[in-house]
């Protein structure tokens, strides 16, 4: 799998109420390629809740991009300024959190973490086949 091709990219300010923005960027991305969108709306709220639940202003602004790569796969990251890499919890039945990882382990093909250099934040990434 090659990296992608090409990238579509949002700020997202440090407001929960951005996650419908959110959703409506990733549905005009995955609809110029042809891509059914519940499931890549469904992750990247997943990732960009999560990141915004940790960040503060102070940090700075949560970036979501998309691409594709060449076997025509969904490429999502989200970038944070925090350094805390997230944590697969288990699920708790009457919680209404701590649900976000599992979701997005379980509808992408592979997800993952890495450190930005400098301790300046985070990138998580999902790839999401498409459908």
């Amino acid at each position: 799998m090659g990296q992608p091709t090409s990238q579509h990219e949002m700020v997202v300010k440090l407001d929960l109420q951005m996650v419908a923005e959110v959703r409506q960027f990733v549905r005009l991305v995955t609809g110029g390629y042809g891509m059914d969108d519940f499931v890549p709306c469904l992750v990247a709220s997943e990732l960009v809740t999560n990141a915004l639940r940790y960040a503060s202003e102070k940090d700075g602004d949560v970036i979501l991009r998309l691409d594709y790569t060449e076997d025509g796969a969904l490429w999502m990251e989200v970038q944070d300024p925090t350094c805390d890499l997230p944590q697969v919890q288990e699920a708790d039945m009457v919680s209404e959190v701590g649900r976000g990882l599992l979701i997005v382990a379980q509808f992408s093909r592979r997800w993952g973490v890495r450190p930005l250099a400098g301790n300046a934040g985070k990138v998580v990434f999902a790839i999401i086949d498409p459908t």
